[in-house]
């Protein structure tokens, strides 16, 4: 066959044309402040390092059941996604999420830790691997609440001392728990309540007493929004959120610390996935979690990394200069009076509470 430079052509293009076509990963998380922190930390790193594109989709807030509707369809097509441990558990018992073993496909700790030592008890379930402790609480303006700022989260309920709007999260979960706490139930008894119904039907009593001053919320982005133009008087969102609109906005808020719940996120990884796209994740989720980089994700939003051995490198904000020490839900100025979220409470009941509550949000 004679080589003319047409098959030449045809020849060079086909060596060159794997090479040029970009490897993509579609990772899911919520949006904002908290997806910049990540694509800072993780996502760019990773894309230099490795050469793939890293797709963003925010739709966390609907991972179950679009990874429900997905895997039914037989067409997966997210390759990491981030979910709160309670939807992870969820997902990891539906058959929805793989497994991971921490100690083959996590990096161990700098000083050779294992990685299930160096997560601890953080490991809450077979599919989940955790990236931070955050805290959902409460933002308030410092403009609009009169002399005497709010110090409890019973505030919420308390529509004489604080007239006006405030934000509430479009779901049951820590409003049914809030709502409980300021109608009298001990926090160590509020599970046990709830778990009746007498005690969801309690819970949602005491929200209708502020029923109609409530704008209802989906993403993380609606009440630092809502608070930064001044349409709400106080509302609840992620305390990296409240930290953004506090520090970087520089927005009249102040944070509302009582009361506040903890709660981990992190990663999971879809079950069936090739096994080329598997082995990609993985190598994502190597890199990702390792000590380095989730100290890393600190220097761009309040939230505390999952690894033990992460916590001393924790510094200064990247951008701001200020020490993110004191900003982490976790500091003890800020843990004086917690709550803690019961992932496994949520994972049986979350289903049968949801529908109850969106049948009172219609009434």
């Amino acid at each position: 066959m004679k080589f003319t430079k047409l098959t030449a052509l045809a020849v060079t293009t086909a060596l060159v044309a794997p090479a040029a076509i970009a490897q993509e990963m579609t990772i899911v998380s919520w949006g904002g402040a908290y997806t910049k922190s990540q694509k800072n930390a993780y996502h760019d790193p990773y894309s230099a390092k490795s050469g793939v594109t890293i797709i963003n989709d925010d739709s966390s807030a609907e991972a179950v059941a679009k990874l429900r509707a997905m895997n039914e369809a037989g067409n997966v097509t997210w390759d990491v996604v981030d979910v709160v441990a309670a939807d992870a558990i969820r997902l990891c018992d539906e058959g929805l999420a793989m497994e991971i073993d921490p100690d083959t496909m996590l990096a161990p700790a700098p000083d050779g830790t294992s990685a299930a030592d160096d997560f601890g008890d953080l490991l809450v379930s077979d599919c989940f691997i955790p990236q931070i402790v955050y805290s959902t609480t409460f933002g308030y303006r410092t403009d609009l609440v009169g002399d005497t700022a709010p110090t409890s989260v019973c505030a919420v309920f308390d529509t004489d001392a604080y007239p006006g709007k405030r934000s509430l999260e479009k779901r049951p979960i820590n409003n049914m728990e809030w709502a409980l706490i300021c109608d009298g139930v001990a926090k160590d008894d509020v599970y046990d309540v709830l778990a009746t119904p007498e005690g969801q039907d309690k819970a949602l009593a005491k929200l209708d007493t502020i029923k109609d001053d409530v704008i209802w919320w989906s993403a993380g982005a609606d009440t630092p929004q809502l608070l930064a133009d001044g349409e709400i008087v106080m509302g609840s969102t992620y305390n990296g959120r409240l930290f953004s609109v506090i520090e970087e906005q520089k927005q009249p808020v102040a944070m509302l610390w009582d009361a506040q719940v903890f709660d981990l996120d992190g990663w999971i990884i879809p079950a069936g996935l090739s096994d080329e796209r598997k082995k990609q994740a993985l190598d994502y989720i190597m890199f990702a979690t390792d000590t380095q980089r989730l100290a890393d994700q600190a220097k761009w939003i309040s939230y505390g990394p999952a690894r033990a051995s992460s916590a001393p490198l924790v510094g200064k904000h990247a951008e701001l200069g200020i020490d993110m020490a004191p900003h982490m839900p976790t500091d003890p100025n800020n843990a004086q009076n917690t709550f803690l979220y019961n992932y496994e409470f949520w994972a049986d009941y979350r289903d049968d509470i949801d529908g109850k509550f969106q049948a009172w949000l219609a009434k």
